[in-house]
C-alpha cells in the first residue's frame, strides 16, 4: 500500500497507522479496522466507479501472466468485478450513516448496483463475456456468491429486468462441462444461489458437488483438489468457504440430499473449516509473512478467506480467540500490502504476491483474477464496534512461539 493513499486514509479515517511495517502488527485501537477499509476502498473505488458508468472494458488496462494460455482476455472483466464483490458484500450490507465510512458504503453500494446491472445487459459497454468460455463458470460463482453475502443490499434492490437477466445468465452456464476439480464447487454456487432465491436449480450440479469434495477429504483440515493432493491455498480460496455456504443453503431450504442429512455434513463441514482454519493461523510468522506455496500465489491476502469468513460469522472455533485472529490477519495484510507496487499507478491491481511480480502469474492469471484478494477482508462486514475489532488484542501462535512463550500444541483430528 503506497504511503500516498495512507495519507489520503488518515484524512478519510481517523486512527488509521501509518505504520507499513512489522511493527504495524501492533496498531493502536481501530487502526486494524481502517488499514482493511482503505484496502477495500483502494480496490473497489477504481473498479466501480467505471463499471458503474459503463466504462470498465474500455478503461481498466489489462494484464495478463508471461504464461497466458491465450484464452480472449476479456474474462478479465468478469473475474475482477465478481471477485471483488465476493469480499466487499459483506461490507456493503452494514447500514449506512453520515460517517465518512456510511457516506463510502453509500456511495460503493450504489455503484455496485449500477455495475451489476450493466454486466447483464447485452446494450452495455460492459456486458461481461457470460457467453463463450468456461471460465464464466468460475467467476460466476464469485458473482452469486456476493449475492448469496449480501441479499438484502445488492438483490433486493435490482429491478426486476436485472434481476431476470441474471437468472437467465447462470441457470445458461450449465452449458459449460464442470471438470472434475474445484469447479464442482463453481457450479454448486451457481445452483445454492438460484435455490436461495426459489428459481429453478439443478440439484444433481449441487449434490453431486457435496459428495465429491467429502471424498477429496484427505483428513485434518485439508481438502485434495481432484485425486491427487496439491499442497497449496486452494482449501481457502474456493474449497471450504464455498463448501460451507452450499451446504447452510441445501439446509435452510429443506432441499433433498440422497442417502444423507445435510444438517449432519454441514456441521461436519464447518468443523473441518475451523480446523483448517487453525492450521491457517499457525502458518502466519512472528512478522506476518506467510509460506509463498503452491498455485495461484498472486491471489496474496485471500489465503486467509476461511479466517475472515469464519470471524464475521462468529464461527471461530475457542482455540482462536477473536483478538489472536484479528492481530494476525492484520500482520499478514501489512506484511502484503504494506510493500510497494501492489497497485498500479492508476490504481488497478498488479499480478505479484508482494508488489509487481507477474512471473509469478499462472497460464490463467490476469489483473482482474488478483481481485479474489479483497475476500481477505470478509471481517469487515462486522461494525467497528464488534467485539472482534474492540478486544484486546492477543499475539498469535508463531508470534509466542518465537518469543519463547506458552503456546497450545497441536495434533491431527479424526473428523
Amino acid at each position: 500500500m503506497q504511503r500516498r493513499h495512507l495519507l489520503q486514509a488518515a484524512a478519510l479515517l481517523p486512527g488509521l497507522s501509518l505504520t507499513t511495517g512489522p511493527a504495524a502488527a501492533s496498531a493502536a485501537p481501530g487502526a486494524e479496522r481502517a488499514f482493511q477499509l482503505d484496502l477495500l476502498r483502494q480496490m473497489a473505488e477504481p473498479v466501480l466507479g467505471l463499471m458503474s458508468r459503463g466504462e470498465l472494458q474500455q478503461k481498466f488496462p489489462l494484464e495478463v501472466s508471461p504464461s497466458w494460455d491465450g484464452r480472449p482476455k476479456a474474462v478479465a472483466y468478469l473475474e475482477c468485478f465478481g471477485r471483488l464483490m465476493a469480499g466487499i458484500a459483506p461490507w456493503l450490507a452494514l447500514p449506512v450513516d453520515d460517517s465518512a465510512e456510511g457516506r463510502l458504503r453509500q456511495r460503493l453500494r450504489e455503484q455496485a448496483l449500477q455495475s451489476y446491472a450493466h454486466a447483464v445487459d447485452p446494450a452495455s459497454p460492459d456486458y461481461l463475456m457470460w457467453r463463450g468460455q468456461s471460465q464464466a463458470l468460475v467467476d460466476s460463482a464469485y458473482f452469486t456468491n456476493a449475492l448469496l453475502r449480501a441479499p438484502q443490499a445488492l438483490w433486493a434492490p435490482l429491478d426486476a429486468a436485472t434481476k431476470a437477466r441474471i437468472v437467465a445468465e447462470i441457470q445458461g452456464l450449465r452449458r459449460f462441462e464442470v471438470p472434475n476439480i474445484n469447479w464442482l464447487l463453481f457450479a454448486a454456487m451457481n445452483e445454492a444461489w438460484l435455490l436461495s432465491i426459489g428459481e429453478q436449480h439443478d440439484p444433481m450440479r449441487l449434490n453431486g458437488a457435496i459428495r465429491k469434495l467429502n471424498e477429496w477429504y484427505a483428513g485434518d483440515g485439508w481438502i485434495k483438489d481432484g485425486q491427487n493432493f496439491h499442497f497449496d491455498y486452494y482449501g481457502a480460496f474456493v474449497m471450504h468457504p464455498m463448501l460451507v455456504e452450499v451446504l447452510e443453503v441445501l439446509v435452510a431450504r429443506k432441499a433433498p440430499f440422497w442417502g444423507a442429512k445435510p444438517a449432519e455434513l454441514l456441521a461436519q463441514a464447518l468443523k473441518r473449516a475451523q480446523r483448517f482454519c487453525e492450521h491457517l493461523e499457525r502458518l502466519i510468522g512472528p512478522q506476518g509473512s506467510y509460506p509463498p506455496i503452491g498455485r495461484s500465489l498472486t491471489y496474496r491476502t485471500a489465503a486467509f478467506q476461511p479466517l475472515a469468513l469464519l470471524a464475521w460469522r462468529k464461527q471461530l472455533p475457542a482455540s482462536l480467540p477473536e483478538g489472536q485472529v484479528r492481530a494476525a490477519l492484520h500482520a499478514a495484510h501489512v506484511a502484503i500490502w504494506g510493500g510497494p507496487s501492489n497497485f498500479t499507478p492508476d490504481g488497478f491491481l498488479n499480478i505479484g504476491f508482494r508488489g509487481l511480480q507477474p512471473e509469478l502469474g499462472d497460464r490463467y492469471s490476469n489483473n482482474g483474477s488478483m481481485y479474489i484478494a479483497s475476500v481477505g477482508l470478509l471481517a469487515l462486514g462486522l461494525p467497528a464496534s464488534d467485539s472482534f475489532w474492540t478486544t484486546p488484542a492477543q499475539d498469535w501462535t508463531q508470534k509466542k512461539a518465537f518469543a519463547s512463550a506458552r503456546f497450545p500444541k497441536d495434533y491431527a483430528v479424526d473428523y
